[in-house]
């Protein structure tokens, strides 16, 4: 095994005691109860009602980041669409370990923004820059000043001047609104930053409401379900502030062409939810699949706080329910079933059944609830893929697989990314066009397929 490969995790770490293993999959097949995310939001609106509170949402905005200028354009009319109060904060970017990839972060916030921006009816300037760490403080200085009533208009005011790289224009809005000064601007960044912490989150371009988080344009769809549900929607009927994309390769039969890397990995609740999708996808399009697994972000040193956790558990879960897909009764196969799978990799490739191998484990992992830590666990996963156990106990522990999934890991960095499922999509002249990070984007790889089999 080489001193890289265990650098990256490969070696015996991560793998929790058995008692710790069981009772993180109990916790988190809880949180992915839709049953108990009924009964939760049963009791936050009896206590909401009880308290007499109106519908309260916060947004948290942070000024450099792509993902929040988006947000910031729909929020005067999510704010006037529903009967909420809408309570604006401006926050720092993720500190410590929640950010382990902060400057990658925002550069694929900013072109992941440009990309899916018009599938919104928003802006976002093609290859836009943002102006220098002086100009993010004048436009906080500016938001930090505003009264809440000004707030949503102000935000996306201040981030047309800031992502078209206009300082003149983050001027003018200085002379007509005034500014905050130094102190007054970190005391309401901070402010912000620690509400945010207090309700368990990190990241900007977050909305919350009454126990729960939603991520941006993205997924500000679900929140309007809810409030919807709850009688707040002011005009029902009319399509959502921020509906959710559709994944459709209408026209595409035969992109043979085409080449699609995916890649996925063992641990991640959202390539389970996803993975079957994109191979069907796939399959109908005639498109090209190329396999790319690498380990789990947090067996490679990447580190996951509880906080990123439980929400990326609960999305995930959202996001399943929403896709009709099997998911929620989890037996987490961190470390040692992720390893043995993968080491069955490559022996299962030879028999045409990589991709059955895969689908079978993220399954039994995330929607059976199957032990996958232990050669019973491990054989109902083969088995189910259409392999033979006898022959895969005598590949258990080869190590083929640990230079393969090594070199995947690095090409995926080679694209600026670094979480999973990501896609690679490669045009006819083996040139790639489209490098992106997310299950909720799969709908952005079958838009430019289509267009790449139209241009074709």
């Amino acid at each position: 095994m080489s001193q890289q490969f265990k650098d990256q995790g490969g070696a015996a770490a991560m793998d929790p005691s058995p008692l710790v293993r069981r009772l993180t999959s109990l916790f988190a097949s809880y949180l992915n109860s839709e049953k108990k995310l009924i009964k939760r939001r049963v009791g936050s609106e009896k206590a909401r009602r009880k308290a007499g509170r109106a519908h309260v949402v916060d947004y948290f905005h942070q000024v450099e980041d792509g993902y929040s200028y988006l947000a910031s354009q729909v929020l005067q009319r999510f704010a006037e669409r529903y009967d909420i109060e809408l309570r604006c904060h401006i926050v720092r970017g993720p500190e410590g370990k929640n950010a382990p990839e902060a400057e990658l972060l925002l550069k694929l916030s900013q072109y992941d923004s440009a990309l899916i921006a018009d599938e919104y009816g928003l802006n976002f300037p093609v290859g836009s820059s943002p102006l220098s760490s002086d100009a993010v403080d004048k436009a906080n200085a500016v938001l930090a000043l505003a009264p809440q009533a000004r707030l949503p208009a102000l935000m996306m005011a201040v981030g047309d001047a800031f992502w078209r790289g206009d300082d003149g224009a983050l001027t003018e809005l200085i002379k007509e609104h005034g500014c905050a000064s130094p102190e007054e601007t970190e005391q309401r960044l901070s402010a912000g930053t620690a509400l945010r912490a207090d309700l368990k989150h990190y990241s900007g371009a977050m909305f919350y409401y009454e126990g729960e988080w939603y991520w941006g344009v993205d997924r500000l769809h679900y929140l309007e379900e809810r409030l919807d549900e709850l009688g707040a929607d002011k005009h029902e009927g009319q399509p959502r502030v921020s509906p959710c994309p559709e994944v459709s390769i209408a026209g595409v039969d035969n992109a043979s062409d085409i080449t699609l890397e995916f890649f996925p990995s063992l641990r991640s609740p959202y390539t389970s939810i996803v993975f079957d999708e994109t191979i069907e996808l796939a399959k109908k399009a005639g498109v090209t699949v190329v396999m790319r697994p690498v380990l789990p972000m947090v067996m490679r040193g990447v580190p996951a706080t509880r906080e990123k956790g439980m929400y990326i558990f609960s999305d995930a879960a959202r996001e399943a329910q929403r896709r009709g897909v099997a998911y929620g009764k989890m037996y987490d196969p961190i470390g040692n079933p992720v390893r043995r799978c993968y080491s069955l990799y490559p022996w299962a490739m030879r028999q045409g059944k990589g991709t059955e191998l895969l689908s079978s484990f993220l399954k039994h992992a995330f929607a059976l609830g199957v032990n996958t830590n232990n050669n019973r666990g491990l054989r109902r996963v083969v088995e189910a893929a259409g392999l033979s156990w006898s022959e895969a106990k005598t590949h258990l522990g080869e190590t083929e697989w640990e230079g393969m999934l090594e070199t995947n890991r690095l090409s995926m960095y080679e694209g600026g990314l670094w979480g999973v499922p990501s896609y690679r999509l490669i045009d006819a002249q083996g040139h790639p066009h489209l490098e992106i990070w997310g299950q909720d984007r799969l709908w952005l790889v079958a838009r430019e397929i289509r267009r790449l089999h139209s241009a074709a």
